[in-house]
């Protein structure tokens, strides 16, 4: 674990917070993984205030559960929280794009052709990896589109804890290549005009998405059934 560079000490429990938060949701402490007051404080290179601090919030919102006397553990992956948390994005996200088409499909349309054309060029130079970020800022140009702060932070907020799920899938080309078709099926309804086609085809993509996690993370469900 690289050390955290803390610049303003009245920051520094949101900092820590956000650190770990971060390190759990993007997998790179994995489920089952052990968090360790004093351990982690050294490896950051802060005292443990701020570190216990910010584990007590992590333990809060569920991320992580306490073990008698020796720390915390990372609480371990969920189908039925995967299929909790699709159920609640798919509501999101369809919201967002209909508002979002209400406002400026046009302009819409246009960050979203920019965004695909980009993935695509770095997919097919083999930068597989690139799809993470390209698809969150798809996924946010529908909702900054929208014009709803609020909604825009929930949104936000549901994606980046289902990345945590998603990692073990979303390095797979093939499903890379998949979502991406799910994206451009997307952009064609709105360039069409057609609000019902649009969201139709963004809650395919969510639900082919939550069967790729389904199936990488618990194996056993086809991610295309």
């Amino acid at each position: 674990m690289k050390k955290l560079v803390i610049k303003q000490v009245k920051t520094i429990r949101q900092k820590v917070y956000e650190y770990l938060r971060e390190q759990i949701l993007n997998g790179t402490i994995k489920s089952g993984g052990r968090l360790v007051e004093t351990d982690l404080a050294g490896r950051i290179g802060t005292s443990r205030t701020p570190v216990r601090e910010a584990l007590h919030t992590l333990e809060r919102e569920g991320l992580i559960e306490a073990l008698h006397r020796v720390g915390y553990v990372v609480r371990p992956i969920s189908a039925a929280e995967v299929t909790e948390l699709c159920e609640i994005r798919l509501a999101l996200e369809s919201l967002a794009l209909r508002w979002a088409l209400m406002k400026d499909p046009e302009g819409l349309a246009r960050g979203l052709r920019e965004n695909l054309s980009l993935c695509g060029q770095r997919v097919d130079a083999g930068d597989i990896k690139a799809f993470v970020e390209m698809d969150a800022q798809f996924h946010d140009l529908i909702s900054k589109a929208a014009d709803s702060s609020r909604l825009m932070e929930m949104t936000g907020s549901i994606r980046r804890y289902m990345l945590r799920y998603r990692i073990q899938s979303i390095y797979s080309e093939d499903n890379v290549r998949r979502a991406m078709a799910g994206h451009k099926a997307v952009l064609s309804a709105i360039e069409a005009g057609d609000v019902r086609a649009a969201q139709k085809a963004l809650r395919r993509h969510i639900k082919q998405s939550k069967k790729d996690i389904l199936y990488f993370g618990f194996k056993g469900q086809s991610p295309t059934s």
